[in-house]
């Protein structure tokens, strides 16, 4: 049998091979990572150097354009933010007010920049770093990335200059009269000053047209962003991980007076890999992200509700938040939420260089479940933020997710977008992190993992085995994970814990079409084992949809489900044949349409639709559904009984 890493040199010389006929090819080039508008033709200038993101598009290659001078500036221009003396608050919708423009344009455009001292002019230092990507004139725009971005024209009354002001008089008349504008930009607290600028020119030939003054955060080592994962089966104790501007360490204090303090770290640019071709992250997609807290809260009761704050009397304390901890391994009754590929969207009119427009309806609909006490913890496979480089996303999907992972235990698996980069390790050489490598990831999100880099593990709640892994790392069968998850899986005491579920980022079934939407070495070399396990329930993301199999092996249905007095499918592992796959990639990320014609015999339900999977389990069953995050409807839902807990 082939190794994984044997597997990777063919893929990276794959890849090699793809860049030298990129450069030949690239205007007729396309894929499904690709934006589906038509690009500049700047952009071909940029060609290999955007190898190094995720998806392309107007925005996201704006800092590869030529900086044009501003013909005919207008000496009225002005740009303003009504922010008090004090400094920003740690959320806000900030007014940025443009006046004094004598020709409104289509074309003129605000970016938000942090920090504020970030050169948005030409870069001619980088012209030695660009050259080896293609890029061989004039090269940057923007020496730092905007955080995000609006046209003017988002305001309706800009272009139509109906904010209209007269700056010149003569005899009583008006000889010279100018327009405006406002946007509203949603801000966070990213512990960086902040500033406007107004350019014109578009995304495609941008040019300088005024700077705000920069604007302060009121409280930048303020204590925030605060989730929570558990540590062990035990249900007694649950790890807490903030986000804070300050290095010293702080304190979470919960319950009846008890208190831990926090350890801290932190990751820095030297942390961030590049290659050949500069990666976002290692360069003008940088931003500080502050002193990553960590804290565990021992002595809880599983299953029980307590309340917390964390920070410290010099920074400041976040409100207190009741959280519930999850049951403990070998008990009874299990109700959680699964899902992967979420990411973030933005809450206002801008434009950022990747957004999932599903995300914020599934945080909202899950953040409903959990507020009627409904949900004991929660499972995120993989494509966590989708930041890929541009660090400071990683505040924004921290923010966004506060409603529910400050509330519940919220678990994770490492997926493409988190760990993959060229010469890294991982097993698939594309530069799907942007540079990241997997670092932000497990510093944002500690899963008790047996070592760094090394992000598989398992944990019990209830009555469920879950056993998490990475697809982005050796999984070959002479390698430390599988060996590693053939152990784990062997060991599950049935009588304690009947329901085994496997949960990873890559799927091995999948109806939807793309480029290693599904590896078959990957399937080759770890299928069997799970069969071998008795595994109930696979669960995988990456592909942006639901789908749901029968009892699958090497593609053949080696069990259906029958419908129970409520027409509900149900699978009898009283009489185990295989496992049951889903995958649930459907909760932020653009939706994978399935094709036409196509007709999969183990391929029971098809749903393109944002949601996520709710799961109900005792020892005795697992009810699944899936929840349609718009509608709240039940799309789909299946059931995996079991007579007996033994093995």
């Amino acid at each position: 049998m082939g190794s994984s890493s044997t597997y990777s040199v063919v893929l990276n010389l794959s890849f090699l091979v793809f860049i030298f006929f990129l450069g030949s090819s690239f205007a007729s080039f396309s894929s499904s990572s690709l934006s589906s508008s038509s690009l500049h033709p700047l952009v071909f200038n940029s060609k290999v150097q955007h190898l190094n993101y995720t998806a392309i598009s107007e925005f996201r290659v704006v800092n590869r354009r030529f900086l044009a001078e501003c013909p005919h500036l207008s000496p009225y221009l002005q740009i303003s933010i009504n922010s008090t003396t004090s400094g920003l608050g740690d959320e806000e919708f900030l007014s940025v007010n443009v006046s004094g423009v004598l020709n409104p344009s289509k074309d003129d455009w605000v970016a938000m920049i942090s920090p504020s001292h970030s050169d948005v002019s030409s870069c001619p230092l980088n012209e030695i770093l660009y050259a080896q990507t293609g890029d061989l004139s004039k090269l940057s725009l923007l020496c730092h990335y905007p955080v995000k971005a609006a046209y003017m024209s988002n305001d309706p009354d800009y272009l139509s200059c109906k904010k209209k002001e007269c700056k010149k008089y003569r005899n009583g008349q008006c000889l010279v009269s100018t327009c405006g504008g406002a946007l509203s930009f949603h801000v966070i607290n990213i512990r960086t000053d902040i500033e406007f600028v107004l350019f014109s020119g578009g995304f495609e030939a941008p040019c300088i047209l005024k700077r705000s003054s920069p604007v302060r955060f009121a409280t930048p080592n303020k204590p925030l962003y605060g989730h929570l994962s558990s540590i062990d089966s035990t249900g007694t104790s649950i790890r807490l991980t903030w986000v804070s501007g300050d290095q010293k360490p702080q304190q979470v204090q919960y319950g009846d007076g008890k208190k831990q303090t926090s350890q801290v770290t932190t990751f820095s640019q030297d942390d961030m890999q590049s290659s050949a071709l500069p990666s976002p992250a290692k360069d003008f997609g940088w931003h500080d992200p502050g002193f990553i807290h960590t804290a565990v809260m021992t002595g809880l009761k599983p299953l029980s509700s307590f309340s917390y704050r964390y920070g410290s009397d010099s920074v400041g304390w976040s409100n207190e938040i009741q959280f519930r901890t999850p049951p403990a391994g070998g008990s009874d009754e299990l109700k959680f939420l699964a899902f992967g590929d979420m990411g973030k969207a933005p809450r206002d009119g801008s434009t950022e260089h990747y957004i999932q427009p599903g995300s914020l309806s599934v945080i909202q609909a899950m953040a409903d479940e959990i507020n009627s006490g409904h949900v004991d913890s929660i499972f995120h496979i993989g494509d966590i933020s989708y930041a890929t480089g541009f660090l400071v996303e990683w505040d924004f999907f921290l923010h966004q997710i506060s409603p529910v992972a400050s509330r519940v235990s919220y678990m994770t698996a490492i997926g493409n977008h988190e760990r993959d980069y060229i010469d890294t390790g991982s097993v698939y050489i594309t530069p799907d992190s942007g540079g990241e490598s997997g670092v932000p990831y497990e510093t944002y999100f500690p899963m008790p993992t047996p070592a760094k880099d090394k992000p598989w593990y398992s944990i019990e709640q209830a009555s469920v085995h879950i056993t998490v892994i990475s697809t982005e790392h050796d999984w070959s069968q002479n390698s430390e994970q599988y060996q590693w998850m053939r152990r784990d899986m062997a060991s599950v005491d049935r009588s304690k814990t009947p329901w085994l579920i496997f949960m990873g980022h890559r799927p091995m079934y999948t109806s939807a079409e793309g480029l290693l939407s599904v590896d078959p070495k990957f399937v080759f070399e770890v299928e069997p084992l799970l069969l071998q396990s008795k595994v109930d329930l696979v669960l995988f993301g990456h592909v942006h949809n639901y789908e749901r199999t029968c009892s699958v092996y090497k593609s053949q249905c080696k069990g259906l489900p029958v419908k129970d007095k409520n027409g509900i499918d149900t699978y009898d592992h009283s009489n185990y044949s295989a496992p049951v796959h889903a995958v649930i990639g459907m909760a932020g990320f653009t939706l994978d349409k399935f094709p036409t014609g196509v007709n999969n015999p183990w391929s029971l339900s098809r749903i393109s639709q944002f949601g996520y999977l709710r799961g109900y389990a005792t020892k005795k069953e697992m009810k699944l559904e899936f929840v349609n995050a718009d509608t709240r409807k039940v799309e789909d839902r299946f059931r995996i009984t079991k007579a007996s807990t033994s093995n």
